[in-house]
């Protein structure tokens, strides 16, 4: 069961996509022992983790000689999807550090991640002619009606319609992002190294104006610990992390992406009870069992469908 363009297993795209939402996860705990290490800015903190994840991903490209590059794809045409993705990336990133500053953290996540799902399965169906289906649909309602429980649950959020409109932004940036990585991954010659590399080159260049007006540069009494850091997010949650999502996405269906990416909050909120000492409440608790329980039912249906799909052997 491989996508007829890009040669990878659906099934195995749906374990970097996994690998990926659990990745993104742990990038909240790590960024908030920045800000408490150093005075380290939203802008600062994402420039330096495109830009240090950019440098790890071009090591990595020179340590694998026998990777050749999407030749089959013109250069203008390849510079226009990394142009588009980055883009799409800033956006994504930018608007959601907006929409926290602006309405806080619960109401920026529940709006991000929850409009995500519904914006990818309406692009998906009018743009790609994807049809999630009535269980898709149902586990496209779990997924957010979980994300709301437990972003939400046992907290009291101020909602002001300056974040909600930048979390809507934000979760637009990151539609649009999947819904082109996925369109390119159907008509072939994408290749997930080159275009996690020139789109974090792109977003880079995006994110230093403001990185370098808010401070590039922190102050911190823990350079080292600081350092470690930054590495450890520049790494996990963006190199590995993004490389794996450029190649999941390409090969599985847009909305079934965007629901397995909400084990982002998922890992976040295991992490928040196992290491910084949050308590597990009950709406914790039953959001990430709807979350989980929706991830898991698209991941099997996804999985179905392929097979259905793929041709018969020769």
């Amino acid at each position: 069961m491989s996508n007829a363009a890009t040669g990878l297993p659906v099934g195995r795209g749906l374990l970097y996509l996994i690998v990926t939402g659990a990745a993104w996860g742990t990038a909240g705990a790590a960024a908030s022992l920045v800000y408490r290490t150093s005075d380290m800015g939203a802008f600062g903190l994402s420039f330096w983790r495109c830009a240090l994840g950019l440098v790890l991903l071009l090591a990595g490209r020179g340590l694998r000689p026998g990777v050749r590059p999407a030749a089959a794809v013109p250069l203008r045409r390849r510079t226009g999807r990394a142009v588009a993705t980055g883009l799409g990336l800033a956006v994504f990133q930018t608007a959601y550090f907006a929409a926290v500053q602006s309405t806080g953290l619960a109401v920026a996540t529940v709006v991000t991640l929850g409009a995500g799902p519904v914006l990818i399965a309406l692009g998906a169906r009018l743009l790609l002619g994807e049809r999630l289906g009535a269980g898709g649909i149902l586990a496209v309602a779990g997924a957010v009606t979980g994300l709301v429980v437990l972003t939400l649950g046992g907290s009291a959020a101020t909602v002001r319609p300056a974040g909600v409109l930048q979390a809507l932004l934000s979760a637009a940036g990151y539609g649009a992002m999947t819904l082109l990585t996925r369109r390119w991954g159907r008509d072939g010659g994408a290749d997930a190294s080159d275009t996690t590399v020139w789109s974090f080159t792109v977003t880079a260049l995006c994110l230093l104006p403001p990185a370098v007006y808010e401070g590039l540069l922190p102050h911190t009494e823990h350079p080292a610990r600081l350092l470690w850091l930054l590495l450890y997010i520049a790494a996990v949650p963006t190199a590995l992390a993004y490389a794996l999502y450029f190649a999941g996405a390409a090969v599985v269906r847009s909305a079934t992406v965007s629901v397995i990416m909400l084990l982002e909050p998922v890992t976040a909120a295991v992490l928040a009870v196992a290491l910084l000492g949050e308590r597990l409440t009950a709406a914790t608790a039953a959001g990430t069992l709807l979350l989980l329980g929706a991830v898991a039912g698209l991941a099997v249906s996804e999985a179905r469908g392929s097979g259905r799909r793929a041709p018969a052997p020769v």
